[in-house]
């Protein structure tokens, strides 16, 4: 299978931009970046998961460059909420807002996953190296904003569980479309529904990973 006959419909993929650009934008926005900076961010957050894809794993020209609609969506998108933050602000929660943003990277994630895989299946990539190339895809951006902002990656810190559900979610996809032969499109929703869930009860209950070793507790004066 080569790139064109790439079988996941391309909304997979509009849908996982614009849930990671507004994921970006309303990060920027709370950091008090201007309009320059939000639109940096969200860019990072939107693509950069496909720019490493591309650039690094797959050697291939970005879809950032081949497809200008891309852009054209960051833009827009940015520019609405950039006229809108303040009064958004104001009426929504700095808690609620933290939740808002993790669910919508609960279906950015696992989308851009499932685009990555088809990918690097359409290059004949054994099972492994597609799995790698999802989980690439689909945590690449947030790492990028968060590097960028000066943040601990979530990625690397102990934190509600991610990557782990992540990878379970690709593993998923693999068995439906080859070990049962469910349609790539029936698949790939699949996976984004069970990763969604999966963190809504994550959040809920807070779930969280623990740290390998725990740090050490302060020491007070005697």
């Amino acid at each position: 299978m080569t790139d064109a006959d790439f079988r996941v419909p391309e909304l997979l993929e509009y849908v996982a931009v614009l849930a990671w650009l507004t994921s970006g934008a309303v990060v920027g926005i709370r950091k008090h970046f201007d309009a320059t900076g939000v639109f940096v961010i969200s860019t990072l957050s939107s693509t950069g998961g496909g720019l490493m894809r591309d650039a690094l794993l797959l050697q291939r020209t970005p879809t950032l460059i081949t497809h200008p609609v891309y852009l054209i969506l960051i833009a827009g998108t940015t520019v609405l909420l950039t006229l809108f933050a303040k009064p958004f602000l104001q009426i929504v929660p700095a808690r609620t807002l933290k939740k808002t943003v993790d669910l919508i990277d609960a279906i950015g994630m696992p989308a851009f996953a499932v685009v990555g895989m088809q990918l690097a299946e359409g290059r004949g990539i054994p099972i492994a190296g597609v799995l790698f190339v999802g989980l690439v895809n689909g945590v690449g951006g947030g790492l990028l904003r968060d590097v960028v902002i000066r943040e601990m990656p979530s990625l690397l810190r102990p934190g509600q569980f991610v990557t782990p559900v992540l990878l379970l979610s690709c593993g998923m996809f693999l068995l439906l479309e080859h070990r049962w032969g469910v349609a790539p499109t029936v698949a790939a929703w699949s996976m984004v529904s069970v990763f969604f869930f999966v963190r809504l009860l994550a959040i809920r209950f807070n779930w969280k990973t623990r740290p390998v070793i725990p740090a050490p507790r302060p020491q007070t004066d005697d």
